[in-house]
This record gives structure tokens, sequence and C-alpha cells, in this order.
């Protein structure tokens, strides 16, 4: 049986992982990209679910923001936007990371995902659109 000392260091945390889309899970993007910016207000209930969660999981926030191809806007990039809004709504310090990767997560929270089951269900939701 694997134990936790036969894990090496670089994959071990004192917390577990939670990954949490940005837009449309914690900042409301009613407008799409748009300009580029993070515009929109917090999710309903985003804001202290994130401040309760971060006591027993190391919050990583993941947005196709952050993706380095992304154009500057005003002088910044994805990732400061980000850092930028969530400071303004008090969160900042509750966040370890902004990426635009897929982190090693124990959960993945996004509101654009299909929950794997196997690929026979997969195939149905996404063809019947029931995403």
């Amino acid at each position: 049986m694997l134990t936790n000392n036969d894990i090496p260091p670089q994959f071990r945390e004192d917390k577990q992982i939670l990954a949490i889309d940005f837009d449309g899970v914690i900042h409301d993007s009613f407008n799409g990209y748009g300009d580029g910016t993070c515009y929109g207000k917090p999710i309903a209930n985003s804001i202290e679910s994130i401040k309760k969660l971060s006591t027993e999981y190391t919050i990583i926030i993941f947005t196709a923001k952050a993706k380095s191809d992304r154009p500057l806007v005003n002088g910044r990039t994805g990732i400061e936007h980000v850092w930028a809004w969530l400071k303004k709504y008090e969160i900042d310090k509750f966040i370890s990371e902004v990426t635009a990767e897929k982190s090693r997560a124990k959960y993945y929270i996004d509101d654009s995902a299909i929950k794997f089951l196997n690929w026979n269900d997969t195939l149905k939701i996404i063809e019947e659109g029931k995403i």
C-alpha cells in the first residue's frame, strides 16, 4: 500500500487542492470575454464559500484569462486583472494561485464541466445538449 512517505515531496500538500474556475463560477461574466477585463460582480455566495473552503483546501483559480497568448488589456495581463478583481472583493488572501493550467487537485469546480461516469453517458449528455 502506498503511504504519504512514498509520494515525492513535490506532490504532497499540507492541504488538498481545490481548483475553481473563475468566469461563471466566481466572477459573473455576463458579457463573455468582453473587453478582457474582470467587469462582473461576484456570483452569489462565491466569496463566503471560498473563505470557508480555504480553511481546508489550498484554492487555485483557473481561467482562460490567464493564457499567455491573450493580449494585454490596459497594459495588464489576464492574471493581473483576475488578481486585481480578487483583491477588490477581499478574497485574494484566500487564493494560492491563478493559472490557465489544469492543476493537480482533489476537486474541480467548473460551470462547463461534464461529470464523467462512462463514455456512453458522456456522449449522450453531449448529443442531447444537457450540459
